[in-house]
């Protein structure tokens, strides 16, 4: 179990988390292979069995590991210094600088009995100061940390020469010291370094990501405003003259609203459209895009099937956006090698699916809303918002792990009309306006000066045409015949391109040529 808990949080981590990982437990077991080799090999030949010397000994080696633990509980908060996220406090090297002037004392006393060889005594020599300087390395600047390997250098230099130590042996320990302080600095402090750029790099990722989502957000506001502010406007000023219009009682305020009406509505189809190209995206493009970033990101990414014409553009713009989302999630959890998105099509339906290796598991961020079946639960908005767009289309989408250990995406949308088709989710067309019939009048046109009919009442439809060869037959009293020829022009004539408007059972076009002489006739009648 605690095998199984150290690689599942092994999987969780990003890669450069990772490599920080790694580079903090190197830190942390450095000294610990310096304590038990250099300070142990001296037990084999090069110490006197002696009681005092033997003792002198254990009691080096206990000092070097208790300065290990130290080493290891304050690498981790020197680390933290040096990238600058913590601060360390400087008391608690008060307890590993007394470790290392007991560590030297103890080898200056040990060599004043004469209790170890001279190579012995040089490897203890050298790692006295290692476990100290790792963590010291990480702390103070690099020049700094010279001085004081100088300055510590010296003041051993000086205790083993106060103890009566002479010759090539004395000469030796400015360098065995100068070696142990050097190899901790070239292997600490590089690394440090490395890791502090690498999580400088990704915070400039982030950032440049988060500047990305800014910049679109603004662009995006900007083309609103651009369609919205200037309708907006005229709306605004129109319905104010709507209002004054209305307030005097003046017919016009329906013609004012009626443009309000309209710009509205082109407003309603212009925000519709740059929303609609703000978010539709293209499969082919999609599949090109996550194929290549898979591959620049170290995972090898297959691609098998194309997105040709046949699909309908909802379906490929569902299917895209699927293949985005696939990708992110792949990029963001686990640590995936490889890749494979399939897109299958048939006369029925097409199925996308997406497979990679690599799952962390337990983690609730690629699981996101992912049951069997694609059910609901608690999940992140990727997900819920992919089934959105494929409900539209009777589509679904399955997510989860399979049996061998990979974590499969599955975008399955029928190609038969089951569904609401993309005309019916567009929406509806304003109704064409209806032709209400013309109003009939109460009496007949007449010309000036002509009585009134006796019954008020005509048989004559309106618009019935007039033969052009009849002419009106008049008596003596009746107006002038120049006086009726432009009523009766305008009652006879029509377009010749427009077709009389017939109700049912009236009689045909032929039909009417008698009806209307026997019209004029009894008009005649009457105007005498």
């Amino acid at each position: 179990m605690l095998v199984e808990g150290w690689r599942r949080s092994w999987q969780r981590r990003t890669k450069l988390e990772r490599i920080d990982l790694y580079s903090r437990l190197t830190l942390s077991v450095i000294p610990w292979l310096f304590a038990l080799s250099w300070q142990l090999v001296p037990f084999k030949s090069d110490i006197r069995h002696a009681p005092l010397p033997i003792a002198l000994s254990v009691a080096l080696l206990l000092l070097s590991l208790v300065q290990c633990l130290l080493s290891n509980r304050n690498v981790q908060l020197s680390y933290q210094h040096y990238l600058r996220i913590a601060v360390f406090p400087r008391r608690r090297q008060l307890i590993p600088v007394a470790i290392l002037l007991m560590s030297l004392s103890l080898q200056a006393v040990l060599a004043r009995v004469d209790g170890v060889d001279d190579a012995g005594l040089l490897l203890m020599i050298s790692n006295a100061p290692m476990a100290f300087a790792i963590t010291q390395t990480l702390l103070v600047p690099v020049r700094t940390f010279l001085i004081q390997s100088c300055a510590f250098t010296a003041l051993s230099v000086g205790v083993f020469a106060s103890v009566g130590m002479r010759g090539g042996i004395l000469a030796g320990v400015a360098p065995a010291t100068l070696f142990s302080c050097l190899l901790a600095l070239i292997s600490v402090r590089p690394s440090a370094w490395s890791l502090s750029v690498m999580w400088q790099a990704e915070e400039a990722r982030e950032l440049q990501a988060r500047l990305a989502v800014a910049e679109e957000r603004v662009r995006f506001g900007r083309d609103l405003h651009d369609v919205l502010g200037r309708n907006l406007a005229v709306i605004a000023l129109k319905s104010e003259l709507a209002v004054e219009l209305a307030q005097r009682g003046r017919p016009e305020a329906v013609d004012q609203m009626v443009e309000v009406q309209r710009i509205a509505r082109t407003s309603q189809q212009e925000v519709r459209d740059v929303v609609r190209g703000y978010r539709e995206a293209d499969l082919s493009t999609e599949l090109a895009g996550a194929r290549g970033v898979l591959n620049a990101a170290g995972i090898a990414c297959e691609v098998v099937g194309d997105a040709d014409g046949a699909l309908p553009a909802p379906v490929q713009s569902a299917l895209a956006w699927v293949v985005r989302e696939a990708a992110t999630n792949v990029l963001r959890h686990g640590d995936p090698r490889h890749c494979m998105i399939r897109l299958d099509s048939s006369a029925e339906a097409v199925v996308l699916r997406v497979e990679n290796d690599g799952v962390a598991t337990a983690d609730p961020q690629q699981g996101e809303g992912s049951g069997p079946g694609g059910g609901t639960g608690p999940g992140g908005s990727g997900l819920a918002g992919l089934r959105e767009r494929l409900r539209v289309l009777d589509g679904t989408l399955d997510a989860g792990r399979t049996s061998n250990g990979l974590f499969r995406l599955t975008a399955t949308v029928p190609l038969a009309p089951t569904g609401p088709s993309a005309d019916q989710t567009a929406p509806p067309a304003p109704p064409a306006p209806q032709k209400l019939p013309a109003p009939r009048e109460a009496n007949p046109p007449t010309t000036p000066g002509a009585p009134a009919p006796r019954d008020g009442k005509l048989r004559t439809a309106p618009g019935a045409p007039t033969p052009r060869n009849e002419k009106p037959r008049t008596t003596p009293g009746a107006p002038a015949p120049h006086d009726e020829k432009p009523q009766v022009g305008r009652e006879a004539h029509t377009r010749h391109d427009e077709r009389p408007r017939t109700t049912p059972g009236a009689p045909a076009p032929h039909d009417e040529k008698p009806q209307a002489g026997r019209e004029a006739h009894a008009l005649q009648e009457e105007r005498r």
